[in-house]
């Protein structure tokens, strides 16, 4: 009892344990790189306002570039601690701006350009789209590459490569080249395509229409239509404003190919006994993604005509800065070094896409006006 008693004792005298102690607080995941594409955003903002002849979206994506094959610790920042922010802005935060866009599309506007300017557009969009893809598929393209690359060039350039590549799932790197392609062309488009409105013989109208009907991204549009004038700049963002209008289609027809791509998949593997575990765990693609529900949404909702001016030029401000900093995140998952491997085939592409639409949008032009 006495030896009970003194274990009793010793017990009780035992001092308890300290309770384990609190995890450092760490920094958010994706908060490093959000902030550094902010940061990428106001330095695009400040160049366009600077030089408002250079659209901010495509400075975002040459300053994400940049920065990632700055050397050093910007490079492993880039590719380490940043990737999680940095992607996350060029899936999500693009997604946000779709939708956005949508507000600057309304189907009265579009109307009124008459039906054979709307025939003439999905003209140019489906043999820019089919042509380019099955160029890229003969040329040996790797991955995604041909399918984003026709989606960049036929719709509305980085805004449509990262819509379609959400629901295609395409690999990153695949993506980064066809914006990074895209905005090339674009950006030169600013510099060439107003040298040739005289000698083509185009009035300020043709030209502006040619201009919506050719050149990839909507900033681009502008900084090019603009130098013939207001008239022609109107012209252009009306036609430029159909082909966004394309996106939902294309971006569903896109996940309705995933979805039957999977369910074949899912069918092989049941014939060789395997279905059960392959298709159990599967994600099935949504037939229209929430984003392209979204983006339609906001086309109704700028069609009824409620939303006052004010409110549309907001939204359209948070438009263009969500692009651009999704751009920027794309732009900073560009592999120089592994683009030059392809870079001669991928360019080749590019030229030869960019000549394509911007011959049958010129016919077109010309036809319809």
């Amino acid at each position: 009892m006495a030896l009970l008693g003194e274990r009793t004792g010793r017990s009780r005298n035992r001092p308890l344990p300290s309770p384990p102690a609190a995890p450092p607080r760490r920094t958010p995941r994706k908060l490093p790189g959000l902030a550094l594409a902010a940061a990428g955003v106001a330095v695009a903002w400040a160049v366009h306002h600077l030089v408002p002849g250079v659209p901010m979206l495509t400075v975002a994506v040459v300053l994400g570039i940049a920065a990632a094959h700055v050397p050093g610790a910007a490079h492993a920042f880039v590719r380490g601690s940043g990737k999680a922010g940095l992607t996350f802005a060029g899936k999500r935060l693009m997604r946000v701006g779709v939708v956005l866009l949508g507000l600057k599309l309304s189907l009265d506007d579009v109307l009124g350009l008459g039906w054979a300017s709307v025939g003439m557009v999905l003209c140019v969009v489906a043999v820019t789209f089919l042509g380019t893809w099955w160029l890229g598929r003969r040329m040996g393209l790797r991955g995604d590459q041909p399918l984003l690359i026709a989606t960049g060039y036929s719709i509305c350039g980085a805004s449509a490569i990262g819509a379609v590549s959400e629901v295609s799932e395409s690999d990153e790197r695949d993506t980064a080249t066809s914006v990074a392609l895209v905005t090339l062309c674009g950006t030169l488009a600013i510099a060439v395509l107003p040298l040739l409105q005289h000698p083509l013989g185009l009035s300020e109208a043709e030209f502006g229409r040619w201009v919506g009907a050719s050149v990839h991204d909507v900033g681009q549009v502008v900084a090019t239509a603009q130098t013939a004038g207001a008239g022609a700049l109107g012209d252009a963002v009306l036609v430029k404003l159909m082909r966004v209008a394309l996106l939902a289609p294309l971006v569903a027809a896109v996940a309705l190919s995933v979805r039957a791509r999977r369910q074949g998949r899912g069918s092989a593997e049941g014939a060789a006994g395997a279905a059960g575990a392959g298709t159990a765990g599967a994600k099935r693609p949504p037939l229209v993604p929430l984003f392209v529900v979204g983006f339609l949404a906001m086309v109704a909702l700028r069609t009824t005509g409620w939303l006052p001016g004010g409110a549309i030029d907001a939204a359209g401000t948070v438009q263009e800065l969500l692009l651009a900093a999704a751009l920027f995140g794309l732009g900073s998952a560009v592999d120089l070094p592994s683009l030059t491997r392809t870079g001669g085939r991928v360019a080749a592409l590019g030229l030869v896409s960019w000549g394509v639409i911007a011959g049958i949008s010129y016919v077109g032009v010309v036809l319809t006006y």
